[in-house]
């Protein structure tokens, strides 16, 4: 029960923070009201999604050689917080005069915020294999989330009274929800200092030079189907992740919406999140979490067709497309961590997690190339281009997959 509350409570001001953020919502609005075009907003994108899995492989590699693993975690969510404020405080000065400094200050402070959450998640998604049993993990992200999903809302009451509300006029609305969003990071890293952690068993992998570790990456990929398989679902459902920020692009575009927009529809995404845990948790405690990423995976496949029949119907109606994107950003959460720690060696943990992140190669580019697409052919083209791309991953996740060989080295 202590480990459940700790998470939980990490679960709750994190999300909290994020919806202050709003990745799908806030964010590209603020970009776009700052003058960003939509190949800039892709860049940026890129950044946010990609660069820590540019150095998963090195992260998970130095990780590994360490028996204790949580202050990395602490650091990694304290530098998340600086880039909070950073954002918030360049907002705040320079967004009205200098708009152009604010968005190139956003490639640094995105980038920091970035890799710094890479780094984090290695450690946080170790530690919570060290402390709950298999059996326990797909209960423990659907309870994480539910409470998650509720803090979710309340951030989306915030941001909804922030931008509807003339006490707050450009750019006082974003510097304040980017504010509280540093502060909820610096409370959910609390939770943290009460964990118990056991020392890790050092494994093969941690031991060997990291050159020797690049090298040996086929060899690891080769003996591991079930993990090769989700490498490349993983990098094929980037499409989906790629095109989420664009729906609120596109709603801006199509239907020329106010600002105050963007907590209504934040909230329906909130929405989503929290009625779908009731469903994640049902299917992953009789399914299993892999069905819960199945399911994903095909919900996701659905949102751009779904995009491109309700652009006709008006920007109330539209709001059902964020309500997609909750139900599915949500059963990333409760999925895809855990159906990875059950495919690969426990001892091998971190050094396997910075492979995956290193491999998915496309969270990198498909954010840019997305924005680059649709300046140039449209939003259409690339909603059916993501939707064909889910379809596949879709299909390569009905292989079964077997469990890991027992570890050697405990």
């Amino acid at each position: 029960m202590r480990t459940y509350l700790i998470f939980i409570w990490h679960g709750i001001f994190l999300s909290l923070t994020m919806s202050m953020i709003g990745l799908n919502t806030v964010f590209p609005a603020l970009v776009t009201d700052l003058g960003g075009s939509k190949i800039m907003f892709g860049l940026l994108y890129s950044i946010l999604l990609g660069a820590p899995y540019l150095f998963s492989v090195l992260f998970g590699h130095y990780i590994s050689r360490h028996s204790f693993r949580r202050k990395f975690l602490l650091l990694g969510i304290y530098l998340r917080g600086a880039a909070f404020f950073g954002m918030a405080g360049m907002t705040y000065f320079f967004a009205v005069r200098s708009p152009w400094l604010v968005v190139g200050s956003f490639f640094f402070w995105t980038f920091m915020f970035s890799v710094s959450g890479g780094f984090a998640g290695i450690s946080y998604t170790d530690i919570i294999g060290k402390l709950v049993p298999p059996p326990d993990r797909g209960r423990l992200y659907a309870a994480k989330q539910f409470a998650s999903s509720i803090a979710a809302f309340i951030g989306g009451l915030i941001v909804a009274g922030t931008f509807s509300t003339s006490r707050f006029p450009f750019p006082d609305n974003y510097s304040l929800v980017l504010g509280i969003g540093g502060t909820g990071l610096v409370i959910a890293a609390i939770a943290f200092w009460f964990i118990r952690e056991p020392p890790s068993q050092p494994s093969t992998q941690s031991q060997l030079p990291f050159r020797e570790l690049l090298r040996r990456i086929p060899e690891i990929m080769r003996g591991n189907h079930a993990f090769l398989r989700f490498v490349i679902v993983q990098n094929l459902t980037s499409f989906s992740l790629m095109v989420m920020p664009f729906y609120m692009v596109f709603a801006k575009d199509r239907f020329a919406i106010p600002d105050s927009y963007i907590g209504r529809y934040l909230l329906f995404q909130i929405g989503g999140a929290v009625l779908s845990n009731i469903v994640w948790g049902l299917i992953s405690s009789r399914r299993g979490v892999k069905t819960v990423v199945r399911t994903c995976v095909a919900i996701g496949g659905l949102i751009p067709p779904a995009a491109i029949a309700t652009a006709y119907l008006g920007p109330n109606v539209f709001a059902v497309i964020f309500f997609l994107v909750g139900f599915v950003r949500s059963g990333r959460s409760v999925g895809f961590d855990p159906y990875t720690m059950e495919i690969v060696p426990e001892a091998e943990r971190p050094v396997y997690l910075g492979i995956q992140g290193t491999l998915n190669i496309l969270a990198v580019i498909v954010p840019f190339l997305g924005g680059v697409l649709i300046h140039v052919v449209g939003y259409y083209p690339v909603f059916g281009l993501t939707a064909a791309m889910m379809g596949a991953a879709f299909l390569l996740l009905s292989h079964p997959h077997a469990r890991p060989a027992a570890d050697t080295n405990r």
